[in-house]
């Protein structure tokens, strides 16, 4: 008797037949089998939008070998990932292997090891159709808003442009963030810190809060100035010392949404690398000594549940590393959110017992930083809270004449000390901006007399909002209820490639084409790039997941707000085309003499003429740096290759072959004097042959690094 079992990837069959042994053939479906057509709509509208699937194109041959396989076999199981996507290649696949629907023959994997495996197997179900549903909805949607849209968009601003159910919202969000800084006014403000020396000579900082009538906040250099007069001569004196403890407890076990956060804070991992890494750890990696096993659970989550298998090994390892007072009286339990599916645990280690340390030599460089940060995320999330002291410390100053006048000026600072380290002991989650070090205050008592060593003003400008970065806008989306966590690297990348946003290092900025298309579906299409809206789609849509909806109505009214929206649209706008401003240059078209601008087409920027149709010339865009070739001097430019990537390489090419996917600097190399190149965008490195430069970043010194694997 043989049992087929049909996995998505290879990496995981390989890792499930280790398991399950003779009896079994594991065959990979490569993803999706079946899908809408994108040459047309592929819905029919008039009969409920009934979808019309196909096989994906290059998968005929995969579909008919899947085919023979069933046909040879006496069951077959299906056990895609264990969430709405997963559950529709089920579907997908059932209906091509002619499957009965009836039959419980769906199995789920929370984790790919051993004992994960065989909880998977003793529990087949039916396919969840509702989830099935829900799966359809989403990508209904996603099609009708596109292929109505998209066109519109095209026609009224550039060819070649773009819309989303999800992905306008998120680009509406990058655009409104950019408008905001745009319109910032900037107020100004002064601060006046004194350096003191406590009794014992010991130096620390105290800063102006406010008089004896209460805060005073300065507003302009006159207002300081007299401040600073006052206090000249002052003498410092401590009025009183409050001192007191503060309870810090651990962040939860990763969802995928914190995952990709904290990576791209930690590790500068976009989103798109995080899921990758991730999803090869799931899948299984060859562990020396041990064989091919997944190491941590499934990696698309919402939900912030921990077996209480993984948290007694979980507690286990603490107990033997750090002792009994690190874990807490009572075990720790985390609530997910309201709109959480809930089908799956937390991201962690599916094997707890093995530390990075234990793994580092299996993984590659990706595999490890990620299986670290997971690591260490779920066992601090079950360690003990951190317990601080906490002191305020509140100092007046006074000269002669405004001691006489009973006045002063009132001076403060604030420091913390650790009484027990707790969960911080080996890790501590980092925000979008990582708050500098309370300060280390020396023992103070009400009375003391102080010494001022330094009076320093400083002018300073209130700040507008941060840009987005991929860990806030991910954050946005999240408490948003935009899209799911599964989603958000592909809406990222999407935008980006879709040039709706640009990244400068770690910030998204909206460009023009961005900010013009918001304006577009704002003014015309307002549900469309709407938050609420889209959110309580996305809630119609989860109801549809836990069968309290019918997906077809859900579909049916969304659609018919946006086809009156778009009828209207093409109405009013009839002849009607928004034009961007283009990027002049001065470089002279070689034909007519016109100064050329930069246009963005299919495959990126590029000169053209501003006279065409009557002047047709258009060539490459060379975007120039400030790097010299270490082979033959020449001009190192930027280039991207067939799929958009960059590269850099010499001007003289083809004669000087000289190519790399390192950044170039403007500095020089200490050794040899050539350019300097970043590899890895962060370490420095020369590439004259022979000379062998090469300077790496200084490390961090975080509590974070401390104990990682022990």
């Amino acid at each position: 008797m043989s049992k087929l079992v049909i996995v998505e990837s290879p990496a995981k069959a390989k890792t499930i037949k280790k398991y399950l042994g003779a009896g079994y053939e594991i065959a990979a479906s490569m993803g999706h089998v079946r899908d809408l057509p994108s040459a047309k709509l592929s819905i029919d509208i008039k009969n409920d939008f009934a979808p019309k699937y196909s096989v994906i194109k290059g998968k005929e041959k995969l579909v008919k070998d899947l085919q023979k396989k069933c046909s040879e076999s006496d069951d077959v199981l299906l056990a895609t990932d264990p969430d709405r996507e997963g559950e529709a290649i089920s579907w997908h696949l059932a209906t091509l292997l002619g499957l009965d629907m009836n039959k419980p023959n769906r199995v789920a994997f929370n984790e790919i090891t051993k004992s994960g495996i065989e909880k998977g197997m003793k529990d087949p179900h039916k396919v969840d159709m509702d989830l099935v549903n829900a799966q359809q909805a989403r990508r209904i949607l996603d099609r009708l808003v596109g292929y109505t849209l998209s066109p519109f968009l095209s026609q009224k601003i550039r060819k070649g442009l773009s819309a989303g159910r999800v992905q306008s919202v998120a680009v509406r969000l990058i655009v409104d963030r950019d408008a905001e800084i745009s319109a910032f006014v900037p107020e100004e403000y002064w601060t006046i810190d004194a350096d003191v020396l406590s009794p014992e000579k010991k130096p620390f900082t105290v800063t102006f809060t406010g008089d004896e009538k209460g805060k005073v906040k300065l507003t302009s250099r006159e207002q300081t100035d007299g401040y600073l007069a006052r206090l000249q001569d002052a003498s410092y004196r401590v009025d009183s010392v409050k001192k007191g403890t503060r309870t810090k407890s651990p962040a939860p076990p990763f969802i995928t949404s914190t995952l990709q956060q904290e990576a791209s804070r930690r590790l500068g991992f976009q989103a798109q690398r995080t899921m990758k890494a991730a999803q090869e750890l799931y899948e299984g990696v060859e562990i020396e000594g041990i064989g091919t096993t997944g190491l941590i659970t499934y990696m698309r989550t919402d939900a912030l549940r921990i077996s209480e298998e993984a948290r007694a090994q979980g507690n286990d390892y603490i107990l033997t590393e750090y002792g009994k007072k690190y874990l807490p009286e009572k075990p720790r339990y985390f609530k997910s959110r309201n709109d959480s599916q809930g089908g799956h645990e937390a991201i962690r280690p599916a094997i707890p017992a093995l530390t990075p340390a234990k793994v580092k030599g299996s993984l590659t460089a990706d595999q490890y930083k990620l299986y670290t940060l997971i690591w260490k995320r779920f066992i601090a999330s079950l360690m003990a809270n951190c317990i601080q002291d906490t002191v305020k410390v509140e100092v007046h100053a006074a000269n002669a004449a405004d001691f006489a006048a009973g006045r002063r000026c009132v001076f403060s600072a604030a420091g913390y000390g650790i009484q027990f380290d707790g969960f911080t002991k080996l890790y501590e989650e980092l925000g979008d901006d990582e708050a500098e070090d309370e300060k280390m205050l020396p023992e103070l008592q009400s009375g003391d007399a102080l010494q001022l060593e330094k009076l320093s003003e400083a002018q300073h400008f209130t700040a507008p909002p941060p840009h987005f970065t991929e860990a806030s806008l991910i954050k946005a989306l999240e408490e948003n209820g935009i899209g799911r966590p599964s989603t958000y690297a592909s809406i990222i990348m999407t935008i980006v490639k879709r040039q709706y946003v640009k990244r400068s290092g770690k910030l998204l900025l909206a460009t023009e084409l961005g900010a013009a298309a918001t304006d577009l579906m704002k003014n015309r299409f307002p549900n469309i790039v709407n938050t609420k809206y889209t959110a309580d789609m996305e809630s119609h849509l989860d109801e549809v997941g836990s069968g309290k909806a019918d997906y077809v109505g859900v579909i049916r009214v969304f659609y018919g707000e946006l086809d009156a929206a778009l009828s209207k649209a093409k109405s009013e706008m009839k002849g009607e085309k928004i034009r961007l401003e283009e990027d002049m240059t001065d470089i002279p078209c070689e034909k007519c003499g016109r100064m050329m601008v930069i246009k963005t087409g299919r495959y990126g920027r590029f000169l053209a003429c501003p006279g065409y149709p009557e002047c047709r010339n258009a060539k490459p865009l060379v975007v120039a740096t400030q790097a010299a070739c270490p082979l033959c001097g020449g001009a190192i430019i930027e280039r991207k290759s067939k799929k958009g990537h960059v590269f850099f390489g010499c001007d003289k090419w083809p004669e000087c072959k000289f190519i790399t996917w390192d950044k170039p600097t403007d500095e020089k190399c200490p050794q040899c004097g050539k350019s300097l190149f970043l590899k890895s965008g962060r370490t420095k490195i020369c590439h004259n042959e022979g000379c062998g430069f090469e300077e790496k970043p200084a490390r961090k010194n975080k509590k974070a690094d401390a104990g990682a694997g022990q």
